[in-house]
């Protein structure tokens, strides 16, 4: 159509026209924070010095932002901001909800505890190659995942996590690191290029990127044959990226070569984005009656939880009995995305929410001992009971947290799942969490009786 021809209302009606409140400018709001961090950070690589006091100045105002955002969206619901004014579905989407907001709240307070915790654990080499700005960039990535209601804009913060992630992960560039970063690297990039795939048929099948156009339009597709392959290539990719049996081979290899907080951030946010994407993905794209792929899925599902928990029980470092845990839990929130409905979903957005936070600390407190015994192995860490018994008890509430156990925060989505699971008849996902939980209480139990009561050489003389 030429120009000439073109009604003059025609672009005017796609642009919003009210003036816009500083409420509804919430949702980008961290990811400009962020961004605009990282890139005065890289401006001043040269004073390292002053790296760590703007990022956590940065983060702090992170963890305030999505305090307010979980504030409104409580208050008065969904907030949402379109780029360039468009209306939906034509523009770029920012959209937050309750589960997005405490997914960006939960991922933020982590952030600030990692920027904390970098302070002891990160030397000036590593804040010479950058660990402060790849932080802020990873967080800028993290917070897009979470807040965009677009595909493609989903699509382009994975590769800010890929790109932030890997440099982080090569920080100190030992042979181990590499070659760990290396496996991380190469499966990833699979996952990237089969969800940029899956973008390019959503858009084939419903003309737009646009999540809640899409989730509207998917309605005439249901059941359809290409309604289940776009569905099954973004179960595939979001599976690769959180670590999914049989294609997580790649986190135990790697998460732990780097520096602890790296790890803790890694286990405790870039799984949980992969699991988040493929909420929504499921819930957007998948009808209810999806039986074909949920069993496939609960399959994955209970091999992810008791593989993990076998490969933990397995271990003698603990930085990879952790990577081990973090695989089994994963397994856990697939399980939730299997059940579908309401108890499925709820009792994996739960899940998640508790591993965000326990993950970081688990990496935490054994980093902490690892310091204070100059060793990450099981016969290394004995006897920190008897120097640090406060220490030792927030250990141990912390791993029965993760075994699952009441009353703490990982036994109320466990039993969630367990009940969405027995009332859809699914026993053997039901019996694949208890046999999960129960290796993992026996790993952990072991950890402790071995790394913090038994009676060894005093860990001073070993950590110096």
């Amino acid at each position: 159509m030429a120009v000439s021809n073109l009604n003059p209302d025609a672009i005017t009606v796609a642009i919003v026209q009210g003036p816009t409140t500083w409420v509804q400018w919430l949702p980008i709001l961290p990811v400009v924070l962020c961004l605009t961090g990282g890139a005065v950070l890289l401006m001043i690589r040269e004073h390292t010095r002053h790296h760590a006091i703007i990022a956590l100045t940065v983060l702090g105002a992170l963890v305030l932002l999505d305090a307010m955002l979980l504030y409104h969206v409580a208050s008065i619901g969904p907030l949402t901001v379109m780029m360039g004014r468009w209306i939906a579905p034509f523009g770029i989407a920012f959209t937050v909800d309750i589960t997005g907001a405490l997914f960006a709240l939960s991922s933020a307070i982590v952030a600030f505890a990692g920027g904390v915790y970098a302070l002891g654990d990160i030397n000036t080499s590593a804040r010479r190659y950058g660990f402060f700005p790849f932080l802020l960039v990873l967080m800028a990535g993290v917070s897009g995942a979470f807040l965009t209601g677009d595909l493609f804009n989903l699509y382009v913060w994975f590769e800010v996590l890929l790109i932030s992630s890997f440099g982080m992960l090569i920080l100190g560039s030992e042979r181990e690191q590499i070659d760990g970063a290396l496996k991380y690297a190469i499966l990833n990039l699979i996952a990237t290029t089969l969800f940029l795939l899956s973008v390019g048929f959503v858009y084939a099948a419903f003309g737009t990127l646009n999540m809640a156009d899409i989730a509207r339009k998917a309605n005439d597709l249901r059941d359809t044959a290409p309604l289940l392959t776009i569905a099954t290539l973004f179960t595939l990719a979001f599976a690769m990226k959180a670590a999914a049996f049989p294609v997580n081979f790649w986190l135990p290899a790697s998460y732990h070569t780097p520096r602890i907080v790296v790890s803790a951030l890694f286990a405790a946010l870039l799984t949980k984005v992969g699991i988040y994407s493929l909420i929504r993905v499921v819930a957007m794209l998948l009808p209810v009656e999806r039986e074909a792929l949920s069993l496939v899925l609960g399959i994955v599902a209970a091999a992810t939880m008791v593989l993990g928990a076998l490969g933990a029980l397995a271990q003698s470092d603990t930085r990879k009995l952790l990577g081990f845990i973090v695989i089994s839990g994963i397994g856990s929130m697939l399980a939730g995305i299997a059940i579908g409905g309401l108890q499925g979903l709820s009792a994996t957005i739960f899940y998640a929410l508790h591993s965000i936070l326990l993950m970081a600390a688990l990496y935490f407190v054994i980093g902490q001992a690892g310091r204070m015994a100059g060793d990450f192995s099981l016969h290394g860490l004995a006897g920190i009971y008897r120097v640090a018994p406060a220490f030792s008890f927030i250990s141990l509430a912390l791993f029965f947290a993760a075994s699952g156990l009441p009353p703490f925060s990982g036994f109320w989505p466990k039993a969630m799942l367990l009940k969405a699971s027995l009332d859809i008849g699914a026993w053997w996902l039901a019996a694949s969490i208890l046999l999960a939980g129960f290796i993992t209480t026996i790993t952990l139990a072991r950890v402790f009786l071995l790394a913090y009561w038994r009676a060894e050489p005093a860990i001073a003389a070993g950590g110096h």
